[in-house]
């Protein structure tokens, strides 16, 4: 569907309220769609999920990077979150893009959006493959974020504050037990989409042999792309440029003529 290059505000309906979102359509005509998940704390501003989202769009894509609820400029308590809502969000913005004319889409999701977004592909019909970048195995890997003490006291107390990349954030005790919930692999092997993981070597938050793991236990057709000496958040703009186009090339070689 032809298109001009527009980069539009919008909101739709989340887990707890009004999500935002900033829907980034390219020149010409549109491939697809592509839901952008951010990070576990982070945002769609995050300069990782902006460039992430500037190259896929390059490549003729429109891309939707949105807040999780009680991020960003979405509504909701960050404390009424888990990964549970980060499922439900995710579904609901690939919900959006079906309703907007941009789907069947595809779920693109860094660190733990990627980990969402593997967890929430299996159950909405319209997404049509997933690329996990910087992601870990399981979601349950966020928890090395977190001291035995903070947990144990979320527990007793229902609620803990702590300290993440300098901000300070209220975590639930519903978020520790909903991470329980979510430490088996049994979900990428049955996703029964094309796969991609994108990971660079130099990552020290989520290191890559949990994209290997990610690899491993999903079916064909899957592909890795390790990016050298690239960092959790790509910091390096060529490793941010080098991840896009990997994705793009991903998106044109498994998005059947009738996707798009």
């Amino acid at each position: 569907m032809p298109m001009g290059h527009i980069h539009e505000k919008i909101t739709f309906e989340g887990t707890h309220g009004r999500l935002s979102g900033n829907l980034q359509l390219p020149d010409g005509d549109v491939r697809a769609g592509v839901v952008l998940a951010h990070c576990f704390t982070c945002s769609k501003s995050f300069k990782v999920t902006r460039n992430l989202a500037t190259g896929i769009e390059d490549g003729g894509y429109a891309v939707l990077r949105f807040d999780f609820t009680g991020l960003g400029e979405s509504e909701g308590e960050f404390t009424d979150t888990s990964v549970t809502t980060y499922v439900s969000d995710l579904a609901a913005a690939a919900r959006y893009m079906q309703k907007s004319g941009f789907g069947p889409c595809v779920m693109v999701g860094h660190s733990l959006g990627g980990a969402a977004a593997l967890l929430a592909a299996g159950g909405v019909p319209q997404v049509k493959a997933v690329v996990a970048v910087a992601a870990p195995a399981t979601a349950d890997h966020v928890r090395h974020l977190f001291s035995d003490t903070h947990i144990e006291e979320a527990l007793r107390r229902g609620q803990v504050d702590v300290t993440i990349a300098g901000r300070r954030f209220a975590i639930s005790a519903e978020f520790f037990h909903d991470l329980a919930r979510h430490s088996s692999l049994d979900h990428i092997t049955a996703l029964n989409r094309p796969i991609l993981v994108v990971h660079g070597t130099a990552d020290r938050i989520v290191a890559i042999g949990e994209g290997e793991r990610i690899f491993s236990a999903a079916q064909q057709p899957r592909w890795f792309a390790a990016i050298p000496e690239a960092d959790h958040l790509f910091t390096r703009q060529v490793d941010a440029d080098k991840a896009a186009r990997v994705i793009v090339n991903f998106l044109n070689t498994v998005l059947q003529p009738d996707d798009r």
